[in-house]
């Protein structure tokens, strides 16, 4: 059995073309940093999901293997809070299999011990 990530954004005015912009810019980046080649990375679905309010939409399938799961999940939930911030006025979900991540201001979304060295290590991770 998988567990995964979702996300979506909704706002009743469409992306800008500067917003698409900076989200291309986002997306790329972080594919281009993305640890794992062969681990399934932030995806955004085409047409921002098809809800008529829906701008961006996405999920991720988190890894089996323990050690990954916290860097994968530290590195889609910094993306997810640069696109949150670069698109405006809308209102986010992300959850991971129907549990909320928490959004604050400062740090974005982020879940308790996400980038724990040592429970990455115990885990098996780098």
């Amino acid at each position: 059995m998988s567990v995964s990530l979702y996300y979506h954004a909704r706002r009743e005015t469409p992306l800008t073309e500067a917003e698409r912009a900076e989200v291309e810019r986002i997306t790329r980046a972080h594919l281009e940093s993305f640890p794992y080649a062969d681990e399934e990375s932030l995806y955004l679905y085409t047409g921002g999901g098809g809800e008529p309010d829906q701008v961006l939409a996405g999920s991720t399938k988190l890894p089996k293997r323990p050690g990954r799961l916290l860097p994968v999940i530290a590195h889609v939930l910094d993306s997810l809070t640069e696109l949150r911030r670069a698109v405006p006025r809308a209102a986010w979900s992300v959850h991971i299999d129907g549990e909320d991540v928490p959004w604050d201001e400062d740090e974005g979304y982020a879940l308790p011990g996400m980038r724990d060295e040592d429970l990455i290590a115990e885990l098996g991770g780098p």
